[in-house]
């Protein structure tokens, strides 16, 4: 699936007009991209994003952030988490072990590239259970509830140690510029019911 080039603002909150789910940002040598969240997590999907502002899509589907749960029930706000990712251009492998080994060899060094920067957001919707974590602040937990979620391939043997390591420095990143506050997501307000200062209720 070729991803759709499209030229974003960093403040909104992106939406596909086709399907009615999230998409995410992405920017490479190629320029802006928008990808569904599914593709993302590696699951197959048959068109191509058509990115759209929230605001302009009728009953949205809202799924976890974290999880992908569906029908999220919150939204956090965090200062906005971008990633750099880096793709391999070389690896430099022992010959006694790659004679062994072969395609198992293990990497002597690895150099690597700048790939793109993956634009996270400032806003996360979250399912009542991933919230629950993150009002104890239980960052392991956080994890291991996404992770468990995951397609298997993700997860597969060292993959799941490299992953948890990723979420473990974007959730910390998440946790420690949290806003005051969450909003309560209601069909008319698809960003968050957000209370007012002098409201208590949390």
């Amino acid at each position: 699936m070729t991803p759709t080039p499209h030229e974003p603002s960093p403040t909104e909150v992106m939406y596909c007009r086709c399907c009615r789910r999230a998409v995410n940002t992405r920017t490479g040598a190629a320029g802006v991209i928008y990808l569904h969240a599914a593709e993302v997590r590696g699951e197959p999907v048959n068109h191509r994003a058509d990115p759209v502002p929230i605001a302009d899509i009728d009953d949205p589907l809202i799924e976890c952030d974290f999880c992908s749960a569906p029908k999220a029930v919150w939204v956090y706000r965090c200062a906005d988490q971008r990633a750099d990712l880096h793709r391999v251009t070389a690896q430099v492998l022992d010959l006694r072990d790659y004679h062994h080994r072969h395609h198992a060899a293990r990497a002597r060094r690895v150099e690597t590239e700048y790939a793109l920067t993956q634009a996270v957001g400032e806003q996360w919707a979250t399912c009542a259970g991933c919230a629950d974590l993150i009002e104890a602040r239980d960052l392991y937990g956080l994890i291991r509830r996404v992770t468990e979620a995951l397609p298997t391939k993700l997860t597969r043997g060292k993959r799941l140690v490299r992953l948890r390591g990723e979420l473990h420095t974007l959730y910390t990143a998440v946790f420690d510029t949290l806003a005051p506050g969450r909003g309560r997501i209601e069909p008319d307000h698809p960003l968050g019911l957000w209370p007012s200062a002098t409201d208590g209720t949390p």
